[in-house]
């Protein structure tokens, strides 16, 4: 294999397993030890960097980061990362004075944004201090789009939404509530520079089988949840049937509970390891007594005397095949489940009825418009989309990233400049070293489980609607789910020339990640290292050839816990733990660069 390149490359990001899983690339591990060292408010703003909405996501995020977390691989549970988030905006003080302000004198572009959800916020976060003027329509009397109308006050406070929306808000921005765009063209019209559509994907799938128009009991989730939202909706009855199993019908299943349902049931079509909820959300519903039923494929409404009396459903069996995947399937029965409201969660889609067909905007085999990847730009120049209504339902955290992205394609386009000329993700090391073998951060294996997360009492939480389940860690609590982060940032650094083959860093290392041996081709590699190779999404460092046999140092990635016990034991220094940093461009480093270039011309002409 060829010497593996860390110098201007990604290797060191994605070492960083649960920064690199992050589709924002929040610093994690930074953070995390802001949090240690009870810098709480500093670690508020550094998320927020990212993320722009720390204390939301804090409760709600789908956390793709933890998955991700080394923590896993050394024992069942990853790091409470998603939680500790909260705990920096939890306990942080007054940080107003931190946020970014837009200036006084505009630069004389105007967006406009249709809808006033995460990734129409995150795209005004960026550009309003590039001196934009920024026109918010929101269909809505509130702000915040599903995360105001589809994450239930349980689970996210309005008073956190609120304040983290007005942080935006506030720079200056005109939102326009009460104002739902009903003609792209017509908005067009009015003379913008560029238009970003957030308008999520707000329209809840239907299940049209027998029965399905034949009673005002049987709801479409997320409308569902946003009448509840505003109050239109305050009571259920004591059977209801959820269908679906994703994270919106834990939402929904958790919330009819607190509306005076007694007996709530998760139907699924397929087995436990094919839901898209995640585990935490499944978990949360079963602790509040909702029953999932499995392999049940929804048959028929029954309806008597014109009222909703329950749902048949045929009983499915599944043939799997070693790779998890359904080879065959069959009906090998009937039930009936009483029922006296059913709420349908199996998915959503976009809707754009009021994007024109002959403005220039293509849509595809789904009627989704066609987005550049990169960009985020329609079809038609200076009309951007992101969040779900680019790619379809997603999370705030991807909702977040494309308005990061967008707002750099809009500052492009807007100052005449090509949008695939962006700048690149970086990454800077700086020497960890503080002695002989002192570092500054703590290496030592922490083998605490994790943190349970405290919540209110079960009879306590279904008095009222919007009293908030979770109840955050406590800063001793911080304090030790922070020992379990392996910081995974700190990188082994390996300089070929240093070494002299002793196998000292070979001999100390507790996990057997690293290997001498002959360089080769890399499936002969994998098979000569001193541990089985088992997880191809990582890869593997190979080193120059060392000066004394031409052979090659070898590191499985996968199996670094970052330990530093090789750089303690290595007599030459050949190692050394290097604190990696990612540096990420955002639409005011863009405008910083273009500022100077400016100068250098002015300077040389």
């Amino acid at each position: 294999m060829e010497p593996t390149k860390t110098t201007g490359t990604e290797y060191f990001h994605r070492v960083v397993d649960c920064q690199w899983a992050c589709p924002a690339h929040t610093d994690v591990p930074e953070y995390i030890r802001l949090i240690a060292q009870g810098r709480f408010s500093d670690a508020y703003m550094l998320n927020r960097g990212s993320n722009v909405f720390p204390g939301i996501l804090g409760r709600v995020c789908d956390r793709p980061c933890e998955p991700a977390c080394r923590r896993g691989r050394v024992e069942d549970k990853a790091v409470a990362i998603c939680r500790l988030k909260r705990v920096a905006s939890d306990n942080r003080d007054d940080i107003t004075d931190r946020l970014p302000t837009a200036p006084e004198k505009k630069n004389g572009k105007r967006v406009a944004l249709v809808g006033a959800g995460c990734a129409s916020l995150a795209v005004v976060n960026d550009l309003m201090p590039l001196g934009y003027e920024c026109v918010i329509h929101e269909a809505l009397d509130k702000p915040g789009g599903l995360m105001w109308t589809n994450i239930p006050s349980f689970r996210l406070p309005a008073s956190i939404l609120e304040e983290e929306m007005n942080y935006i808000i506030d720079m200056g921005a005109d939102l326009r509530l009460n104002s739902p765009v009903n003609s792209l063209k017509e908005l067009l019209d009015e003379g913008y520079d560029a238009v970003f559509v957030g308008t999520g994907a707000p329209k809840g799938k239907n299940l049209q089988i027998p029965g399905r128009d034949d009673s005002d009991r049987i709801h479409v989730g997320i409308q569902w949840l946003e009448s509840v939202a505003f109050d239109h909706v305050d009571s259920i009855g004591e059977n209801v049937l959820i269908i679906g199993v994703g994270n919106t019908a834990m939402d929904c299943c958790r919330t009819s509970l607190r509306l005076g349902a007694k007996d709530v049931k998760v139907m699924a079509r397929k087995p436990r390891n094919f839901f898209k909820a995640s585990d935490w959300e499944l978990e949360d519903a079963e602790e509040e007594r909702v029953e999932i039923v499995v392999n049940h494929s929804p048959k028929e409404f029954v309806i008597e005397n014109g009222k909703l009396v329950g749902m048949n459903f045929e009983k499915m069996e599944y043939d799997i095949d070693d790779n998890g995947r359904i080879i065959e399937q069959r009906v090998v029965g009937e039930k009936f489940f009483p029922a006296d409201d059913v709420v349908l969660a199996i998915g959503q889609d976009n809707a754009f009825p009021w994007v024109e067909r002959d403005i220039g905007i293509e849509f595809d085999q789904w009627e989704v418009p066609v987005v550049d990847e990169s960009t985020f730009e329609s079809t038609l120049p200076g009309v951007f989309f992101g969040g779900d209504a680019a790619f379809g339902p997603k999370n705030i955290i991807w909702a977040v990233e494309h308005g990061h992205q967008a707002a750099i394609s809009i500052h492009k386009y807007c100052q005449g400049q090509d949008m695939k000329q962006r700048l690149p993700r970086g990454v800077t090391l700086q020497s960890a070293k503080m002695g002989m073998h002192e570092w500054s951060y703590s290496n030592d294996f922490d083998p605490s489980a994790r943190r349970l997360m405290p919540s209110v009492d079960l009879a306590e939480r279904f008095n009222k609607l919007n009293i908030e389940v979770e109840l955050g860690f406590t800063a001793e609590q911080a304090a030790q789910e922070v020992e379990r982060c392996l910081n995974c940032d700190l990188q082994t650094v390996f300089f070929a020339d240093l070494c002299i083959e002793c196998d000292a860093c070979i001999d100390i290392c507790p996990v057997d990640c690293l290997t001498i041996a002959e360089n080769a081709p890399e499936e002969e590699l994998k098979k000569n290292l001193k541990s089985p190779f088992l997880n191809e999404d990582q890869p593997l460092y190979v080193s120059a050839p060392l000066k004394q046999t031409g052979r090659a140092m070898i590191k499985d990635e996968n199996l670094c816990v970052h330990c530093g016990l090789c750089a303690e034991r290595c007599p030459t220094a050949a190692w050394d733990m290097q604190k990696s940093k990612v540096e990420i461009p955002y639409a005011i480093d863009e405008m910083a660069q273009d500022e100077a270039r400016c100068l250098e011309d002015r300077k040389a002409g």
